[in-house]
């Protein structure tokens, strides 16, 4: 997400704090490349242009013209306008009863898978949430719904058979909703691959009836411009309350994000970069100004690892570890909490400085595959070895590799490292030389290279 953008951010911003003496010249030539650099991420020319005249104008300043590090200044004017840009501060759901969410969008966009992870969400968060399925157009959309909501337990009205009228369904579905006790009820609507009239004028008669709370926008961040479009279509329709932008994981550009606000003037609220339930944060413009600025996101970081890390777990290994225990039963558990923290580069993303240390990183160092190669090693151990790793020898360690679907040398390097991670642990001074290297770039880079060598730590 942001990927080239923040690349480009980086060498023009690194460019102008070499120079000596900051001139009109060197402002100019350095907000060029920044305005290309937001074309190219597909910021909507508008939106770049003011942006760039925002900045421009404030950078020209007396103050930052003859001070000790204007380059310096200049980064942090360009930070403070590209977050009021994205909306200044995280814009929460409006849920006062009758809480009522109203998501719509094109095909495709990702609404029904959406609308069960705000559910999921919302649960997690000691709500009640309540699923509804309103796209009598496509049976698959109903059973796709009914099937995520099953997954994370959440009770999903779906219609009957045959149905064709949106506000009945939404009369029924409101009635059924309240009956089993639900605070927040969200409401899946149909999509078409295009805008139409026929689309809208059913959007329109179903908000009437609900007069939901929200009424959210899920646009895919990857069609660029055309998302900003759409957004522009459906405010002007029905009013849109906020925007949940899809799919930011598989987009490097990211600039309907930066755009959105500026021409709809609504926020947005949530950002999904997963297919998983639980891969929807909520957007937090100052926290994503700082990781297009390469500045990180540590405050998003550990809330990410907090929601999906079980602390017992993790403390019991902890324990394991301090006492010299540690096994390859701990070493699977750790892999399986890695695992489910979601895809290594974008956690490790939200680190300051993390797009250096990236590029220095051996190829295939943050490749999820690694992580599956290794878990197939240790499953294909009995459960004397995983608690013994000392008596994997020789025909052991080929009856592994064969288990595994790996080859030998894989085998034996993970045996190896291991074992040199065991004797760390055994000796304290070592291991507080470790943690305080961990606590630089230094550190966290020979972490990466040892997972590169398919060691996850």
């Amino acid at each position: 997400m942001f990927q080239s953008l923040s690349d480009q951010l980086e060498k023009t911003f690194r460019n102008l704090r070499g120079v000596g003496r900051i001139s009109e010249k060197n402002i100019a030539d350095a907000l060029r490349e920044i305005r290309i650099a937001l074309l190219e991420a597909d910021v909507e020319f508008g939106v770049a242009k003011e942006l760039i005249a925002r900045v421009k104008d404030q950078s020209m300043g007396a103050d930052v013209m003859k001070s000790i590090k204007p380059g310096e200044q200049i980064v942090k004017i360009f930070h403070d306008e590209l977050a009021a840009l994205l909306g200044g501060v995280h814009a929460p759901l409006d849920l006062n009863p009758p809480a009522r969410i109203l998501i719509c969008g094109l095909n495709g966009a990702g609404k029904t898978t959406t609308s069960a992870k705000l559910a999921n969400r919302l649960k997690r968060e000691g709500r009640r949430p309540v699923l509804v399925a309103c796209d009598l157009h496509r049976p698959a959309a109903i059973d796709q719904l009914a099937m995520l909501a099953n997954q994370i337990d959440v009770p999903c009205f779906t219609p009957e058979p045959g149905s064709t009228d949106v506000v009945r369904v939404a009369s029924d579905a409101l009635a059924w909703a309240e009956a089993r006790h639900g605070t927040v009820v969200i409401f899946d609507t149909a999509g078409r691959q295009e805008i139409d009239d026929r689309l809208i004028a059913e959007l329109k008669r179903l908000h009437d009836f609900l007069q939901p709370r929200e009424t959210l926008l899920v646009a895919d961040a990857a069609t660029g411009q055309q998302a900003v479009s759409v957004a522009r279509h459906f405010d002007e329709a029905v009013g849109i309350t906020g925007i949940v932008l899809t799919k930011l994981d598989g987009d490097a550009r990211g600039g309907a994000a930066l755009s959105m606000r500026a021409v709809t003037g609504k926020p947005v609220k949530y950002i999904g970069e997963g297919e998983k339930p639980d891969q929807l944060a909520e957007f937090h413009p100052g926290r994503m100004a700082d990781r297009i600025l390469g500045m990180g996101d540590i405050v998003g970081m550990v809330e990410q690892v907090a929601a999906k890390v079980n602390e017992g777990d993790a403390m019991r290994s902890m324990k394991r570890m301090q006492e010299g225990r540690f096994d390859f039963n701990d070493f699977l558990d750790q892999m399986r909490m890695i695992r489910n923290m979601g895809p290594l580069e974008g956690l490790l993303g939200m680190m300051p400085g993390f797009s250096k240390i990236k590029k220095q990183l051996p190829g295939g160092a943050l490749d999820g595959s690694k992580l599956k190669r290794t878990e197939a090693i240790v499953l294909s151990m009995t459960p004397l070895e995983r608690t013994r790793p000392e008596i994997i020898k020789g025909s052991r360690r080929q009856r592994i590799a064969a288990g595994s679907g790996t080859s030998l040398m894989e085998v034996n390097q993970l045996i190896r490292q291991f074992g040199d991670m065991r004797k760390l642990m055994k000796s304290p001074g070592k291991m507080k030389n470790l943690m305080r290297q961990m606590g630089g770039m230094s550190g966290m880079k020979d972490m990466m290279k040892g997972m590169g060598g398919g060691f996850p730590f």
